[in-house]
């Protein structure tokens, strides 16, 4: 009867403080995202204007980008899951050593897409398309905006870190200026000094990104050195470092396995449309900064809702950490519902900003049917997977279930469906879009399960 009323007053209490927390960690996150979402969205919208071949160039060379971020989200979500365990026991030095393990890392990738991207860009673009133009445009961008690569890791990781230690404002503050002086310098570019030649115009779109990368780490650096509490510093190598590499590695490596199966598997796809048709590349191209737009608020659930998880588990509060895990869950399903229907009611407006010949305007309107009911189950599944699961250390599930879904099954399917099949291009953008109904029902189990209420802190003291 005792630990009846105590749970009744730790759901009650811990309801009402979990949705205040959520409320101010999930703003700020969902705003961060909307404009790094925004920025793709407008590059793509602003070149798409002044030719579809550069808008369909620069969102395959975007793939790339993409490919090296998803480096940057394993290492950084591995650095998250112990720096919000340790936030909640407040070990900041265990955090300072996370933060600069993650550091090496993260520059280490970094510079080795650099490497690739500026010694051989028409090889990495041979991988998406076909199309001379494309590859000529696309190598352009690639070249050029390889140098933003040396300095993006340090920064993401830096953002990411403090945003477990519950500071989502200054990280969301630092991304969003910087994000909108990128789409400032890009309008520039575009609209002012290169209106009518596509290539220049690239050439410095992806140099404006390049300066936009550099003040955002300028913005971490400085208000690294005011705080003092998490630097941009080597590690110390001691037995306590030692112990956390460990555990970094233990929890991020398949962290990073899943993000580099699923991401690998999406650029996959990427390259199976674009030999298909520039226009379903083009058409493509909008669908998905559309429904990255639509699910913003839905990667502010899983982010901030990781962070309070872990911050229970490191506080030893495990009733309080799955009454969290129950709420997320819930507020999943209805914000991708609500994303669902951005995207349908927004069709008209996408319609009229970008310039589409008529086959690809065709594909545009099927592929945003698809993605409205896509959003639903992405929400719930981004939610658990890549946000619940991990905070309590079971991140070895993701990659197992992306592994088996999109290389066993949504790979082969659409490699059959466009090549040898040959159905029409919306039919094969369903079989690509199959894959998070999938894992709908296979997340939800191991939800239930309870294997990711974990306290993964030691105690170096």
């Amino acid at each position: 009867m005792k630990r009846l009323m105590q749970l009744r007053y730790i759901g009650k209490f811990s309801n009402r403080e979990f949705n205040r927390e959520l409320m101010i960690l999930v703003i700020p996150i969902a705003l961060q995202n909307l404009i790094s979402a925004t920025v793709i969205s407008v590059d793509i919208i602003m070149l798409g204007m002044i030719s579809q071949s550069a808008m369909a160039a620069v969102s395959l060379a975007g793939q790339i980008t993409f490919t090296l971020t998803l480096f940057y989200m394993g290492m950084s979500t591995g650095a998250s899951i112990l720096t919000s365990q340790y936030w909640g026991k407040k070990d900041t030095p265990a955090i300072q050593r996370i933060f600069s393990m993650g550091c090496i890392f993260s520059f280490g990738v970094s510079f080795l897409f650099f490497m690739s991207s500026f010694l051989v860009p028409e090889a990495l673009m041979h991988l998406f398309t076909n199309d001379p133009e494309l590859i000529q445009y696309g190598s352009r961008f690639l070249q050029f905006n390889s140098f933003s690569y040396l300095v993006m890791g340090l920064s993401q990781m830096y953002l990411s870190v403090i945003r477990s230690m519950e500071n989502a404002k200054l990280s969301a503050w630092i991304s969003s200026i910087c994000l909108i002086l990128n789409i400032l310098f890009n309008a520039l570019c575009i609209f002012v000094l290169f209106p009518y030649q596509p290539e220049l115009a690239i050439s410095a779109v992806a140099l404006a990104t390049v300066l936009a990368r550099l003040i955002e780490l300028a913005c971490c650096f400085i208000y690294s050195l005011r705080k003092r509490n998490v630097r941009l510093r080597l590690p110390v190598w001691d037995g306590i470092q030692r112990n956390l590499l460990k555990d970094y590695l233990k929890y991020m490596l398949p962290v990073q396995g899943n993000y580099i199966v699923w991401g690998g598997a999406l650029t996959a796809t990427a390259a199976i449309i674009g030999h298909v048709n520039s226009d379903m590349v083009a058409a493509n191209s909008i669908a998905s900064v559309v429904k990255n737009l639509a699910v913003v608020l839905c990667g502010g659930i899983a982010a901030g809702g990781s962070v309070l998880i872990g911050k229970y588990l490191g506080q030893g509060e495990i009733d309080k950490a799955k009454l969290a895990g129950k709420s997320m869950c819930l507020y999943a399903f209805i914000f991708g519902i609500l994303a669902g229907c951005a995207i349908l009611l927004t069709k008209p407006l996408v319609y009229n900003l970008v310039s589409l010949n008529p086959m690809a305007r065709s594909y545009l309107d099927g592929m945003l049917y698809i993605s409205a009911y896509y959003c639903i189950a992405k929400s719930f599944n981004s939610t658990t997977i890549a946000g619940i699961f991990p905070a309590g250390g079971d991140s070895k599930f993701g990659l197992w279930c992306d592994t088996v879904v999109m290389w066993f099954v949504i790979l082969p399917l659409s490699y059959l469906c466009a090549f040898v099949w040959q159905v029409s291009p919306i039919v094969l953008y369903l079989v690509i879009s199959l894959d998070e109904i999938i894992k709908l029902p296979i997340a939800f189990i191991r939800y239930r399960q309870f294997k990711w209420l974990n306290n993964l802190t030691r105690n170096f003291v």
